[in-house]
C-alpha cells in the first residue's frame, strides 16, 4: 500500500464528524473573534467545558471550616417574616353593660365682653350704631393713644337715641355686621 492509503485506513483516536471544509483563512476569521481589550482571551480548554457542569468539589471542602458570620438585620422586613408578639387575651364579661346616657351638666357661660359708648346713629330699625372710645398707653413710647371704633348693636325696643351713653354686650351673630346687643341705657342725652 501506498502512503496515502495508510493515512485513510488509520482511524483517528477521537472521532470527528464530517464537515464541509472551507478555506482556512475564512474559517479562522468566522469562528474566532478578536478578544476585546477588556475581556480576557478564551483558551481552547475553557471553550470546550460546558458552563452547566460544575467542577467536582473534594469532600473536605464541603464541610464548613469556619462559623458563619451573623447577618445584620435588614431595615425593612416583610410583615410575614417579622417577629410576632402575642397580644394578651382579656377576659370577656358574661353580659354586656348597657349604654347609659348621662344628662348634660349645667355649664357656666363664659364672661361676655362689654363695651360702653355713645350712640351715633339710631336711624335703622332695631339697630343702633355705638361709638366706643378706647384709651391705651403705647407699649414702647408710653404715650396715651386714643382710638375709636363703631359697633352695630341690636336694640329690640328702639329705646336708645343719638347721644345716649349705653352699655352693649357681645352676643351671637345677628346679621353680617351685628353681633352686639343693647344691655342698658346708662345716661340719656340732654
Amino acid at each position: 500500500m501506498s502512503e496515502t492509503e495508510n493515512e485513510i485506513t488509520e482511524t483517528p483516536e477521537t472521532p470527528e464528524p464530517e464537515t464541509v471544509e472551507e478555506p482556512v483563512a475564512d474559517e479562522t476569521a468566522a469562528e474566532v473573534p478578536e478578544p476585546a481589550a477588556d475581556e480576557p482571551a478564551e483558551t481552547e480548554a475553557e471553550s470546550t467545558e460546558s458552563p452547566e457542569e460544575p467542577e467536582p468539589v473534594p469532600a473536605e471542602a464541603e464541610a464548613p471550616a469556619a462559623p458563619v458570620k451573623k447577618q445584620r438585620p435588614r431595615k425593612h422586613v416583610p410583615r410575614p417574616l417579622r417577629k410576632q408578639r402575642p397580644k394578651p387575651q382579656r377576659e370577656r364579661p358574661a353580659q354586656r353593660r348597657p349604654i347609659v346616657r348621662l344628662p348634660k351638666p349645667d355649664t357656666v357661660r363664659g364672661q361676655r365682653q362689654e363695651r360702653r359708648g355713645i350712640v351715633v346713629s339710631s336711624a335703622m330699625d332695631k339697630t343702633i350704631v355705638v361709638k366706643v372710645d378706647m384709651i391705651k398707653i403705647h407699649p414702647r413710647y408710653k404715650k396715651v393713644i386714643r382710638r375709636s371704633k363703631k359697633f352695630h348693636a341690636h336694640d329690640e325696643q328702639n329705646k336708645a337715641n343719638v347721644g345716649d351713653v349705653v352699655r352693649i354686650v357681645e352676643t351671637r351673630p345677628l346679621s353680617k355686621t351685628k353681633n352686639w346687643r343693647l344691655a342698658e341705657v346708662v345716661e340719656v342725652a340732654k
